[in-house]
């Protein structure tokens, strides 16, 4: 259901609603990004006992000069809160793939590092994960459409983390 205004002059207050074409495209990306995301959980569960996300910093922590990062960048790497990484990174300290380590520069600050089982595991999980991905996204892109995708996809990520101190990011909170 549209619950936008007739079409005409825009009133100078009040929503600016999408147009139709706005609100089929905004919906077709709610639709792809959640079908997307689960079809990645989901494979990522059933080959690993993992979501996503918990695959996603493993990843970051393997690409890390000698597999560590302090938690605070990992949390601003991966786009969550401190709370839910420091959840995450407790489930994969009880799984053996991760351990946390105190830094020795900053008594508060802490390292999540990479332990030889989570690298072993994450050796083993990617070649599915990547055959996943490669089925759901680019198999069904053209190099320009992918080319497109990975552009605009800048453009919103770089429009929505704004620089600014005080911004509201969620490794911030």
């Amino acid at each position: 259901m549209n619950t936008a205004p007739a079409p005409g002059p825009r009133p100078t207050e009040g929503p600016h609603w999408l147009t139709d074409e706005e609100q089929r495209v905004w919906r077709s990306y709610l639709h792809a990004t959640t079908l997307l995301e689960d079809h990645l959980d989901r494979q990522l569960q059933r080959d690993a006992g993992m979501p996503h996300i918990y695959y996603g910093l493993l990843v970051q922590l393997g690409e890390a000069p000698r597999r560590r990062l302090r938690m605070t960048e990992l949390a601003m790497n991966a786009k969550i809160t401190r709370s839910r990484l420091s959840h995450a990174i407790a489930r994969l300290e009880r799984n053996g793939w991760v351990r946390r380590e105190d830094c020795p520069s900053d008594k508060r600050g802490q390292f999540a590092v990479l332990t030889d089982e989570g690298a072993e595991v994450l050796r083993r999980t990617a070649p599915g994960h990547v055959a996943a991905v490669r089925q759901a996204l680019f198999d069904r892109l053209s190099p320009e459409q992918q080319k497109s995708l990975g552009e605009i996809m800048q453009i919103v990520a770089e429009g929505l983390q704004p620089d600014e101190a005080g911004a509201d990011l969620p490794w911030l909170r």
